[in-house]
């Protein structure tokens, strides 16, 4: 079974969907069961399903708020898979709006994601205290 461009754009629109949605049990199932979770590169990957979803329900769920997200750029080849967006959401922790672009790097078993590694930059584009924010990321 080959991989195409529209089964890796399912599943980004899935993870897409979680994060929006901040929901931990739509997420892990787009990973095998073993898969690895780089946020940060140079530091140990999370593993697993239980562990990325324990990650997303303290980094997404309790920690952020108001996300959108657009998709820009997606690239296949083989298993491999490269895919760039650009978000915004609440920082809760900082109390700050972000915006983050983003490329990830995902390797597939079939249709799931078996490793995925995070490339990102984030600036702080309002403070959560001043009610000055909003907007959606992307073009509307």
């Amino acid at each position: 079974m080959t991989l195409t461009k529209q089964d890796v754009r399912d599943v980004v629109d899935l993870y897409i969907r979680a994060w929006v949605e901040q929901d931990p049990d739509l997420i892990v199932t787009i990973f095998t069961d073993a898969a690895t979770y780089h946020e940060r590169v140079l530091e140990a990957p999370i593993r697993d399903r239980a562990g990325i979803r324990a990650y997303w329900q303290t980094k997404v769920v309790e920690s952020q708020g108001d996300i959108k997200c657009e998709l820009l750029n997606l690239y296949l080849d083989g298993n491999t898979a490269i895919v760039e967006w650009e978000a915004q959401f609440d920082d809760l922790t900082q109390r700050v709006r972000k915006r983050m672009r983003e490329v990830v790097i995902l390797v597939f078993e079939g249709r799931l994601i078996t490793s995925l590694r995070e490339y990102w930059s984030s600036e702080r584009i309002a403070n959560l205290d001043s009610g000055n924010y909003g907007g959606n990321c992307g073009r509307e």
